[in-house]
């Protein structure tokens, strides 16, 4: 207690993500909202918060990875290649999904330099389906 306010003194502790992951539903959710701010630090970091929930060695082993391996790639800042991302969330039995946004103003591509409706190139220059 202290003297000055007779008040027992509670010691904060760091608040770690974590620990709140326990389950498929709350790490979608986690992944989800992550995945919305378009930001691949935070991408990382969070995939690292999920990895330590469910243990990292075991990740690490399902994505084929070392632990050392799999600690600097989800390190933010790294630029760890695409399939690494989609094997870590692999073990982490996560799905990247990708969906619609909502139909750009004026009818505009929301595809930089594609004009709405254009149809993608396939190879040999024919034309592919569209997107």
């Amino acid at each position: 207690m202290s003297k000055a306010t007779g008040r027992k003194k509670h010691k904060l502790v760091p608040f770690d993500v974590a620990r709140y992951l326990t389950n498929d539903a709350a790490i979608a959710e986690y992944i989800t909202a992550v995945l919305e701010t378009d930001d691949p630090d935070l991408l990382l970091a969070a995939l690292g918060d999920v990895a330590r929930a469910r243990g990292m060695a075991e990740v690490a082993r399902d994505a084929g990875l070392g632990r050392e391996s799999l600690y600097k790639a989800l390190t933010p800042g790294a630029k760890p290649r695409f399939d690494t991302v989609l094997k870590v969330a692999r073990a982490l039995g996560v799905r990247l999904c990708a969906r619609a946004e909502s139909a750009a103003p004026s009818g505009r591509s929301k595809i930089p330099g594609r004009a709405p409706g254009a149809r993608r190139r396939g190879p040999g220059g024919r034309q592919g389906g569209g997107d």
